[in-house]
């Protein structure tokens, strides 16, 4: 096996065991609705995502990765409300008053709009907390090399994951239902 089926392969079962989890929260039904706007959006704010989280990768490992599905709702949020607006967006606008640190606190206050203090807010931080606790117990189950040019690549990846479970999970808050189509059914012939 080559390193990116090796990658894609951690990836999806890592979001699959996030999914399951989100499950338990009732944040997540059974369609795990996504964007392509929103999935294309993560691959111009990546670096500088990643370069922020990295640096706390040893002292703050939940951090690192959970702020990532915070962005994700923060993007997902955007995509509904002013795609225009939210596309052009820089990954720095995305900060809160102390840059990264409080990152997760201007999402959920300023533009997801729950109160800090409310029981909404608390739950979510609650199961961000837990979603990044998993990610970073499978990243460990891994065995890889601190350091190592594979450990980043583990991490970009669960990254990813991390901000495409935050999109799912803001959309569905949003209304949104994915459903399959049947195409070909009730067309003229």
């Amino acid at each position: 096996m080559d390193n990116i089926e090796y990658l894609d392969n951690f990836e999806m079962a890592l979001l699959q065991k996030l999914i399951g989890m989100c499950r338990s929260y009732d944040k997540l039904n059974n369609i795990f609705p996504s964007s392509e706007d929103i999935d294309q959006y993560w691959k111009g704010i990546a670096p500088e995502y990643l370069a922020d989280a990295v640096q706390l990768v040893s002292d703050y490992p939940v951090v690192s990765v959970a702020w990532a599905a915070y962005l994700g709702m923060a993007v997902a949020h955007g995509w509904d409300s002013d795609w225009s607006r939210y596309s052009a967006m820089k990954y720095t606008d995305f900060y809160g008053s102390r840059g990264f640190d409080d990152m997760d606190e201007h999402i959920v206050a300023d533009i997801l709009n729950m109160p800090l203090g409310s029981s909404q807010a608390a739950h979510l931080e609650d199961m961000m907390r837990r979603c990044g606790e998993l990610t970073v117990q499978l990243i460990r189950q891994e065995q890889i090399e601190p350091q190592s040019v594979m450990a980043y690549h583990i991490f970009v990846r669960a990254a990813r994951a991390m901000y495409r479970l935050g999109a799912a999970m803001e959309l569905e808050r949003m209304g949104y239902k994915m459903q399959p189509l049947n195409i070909g059914q009730g067309l003229p012939s």
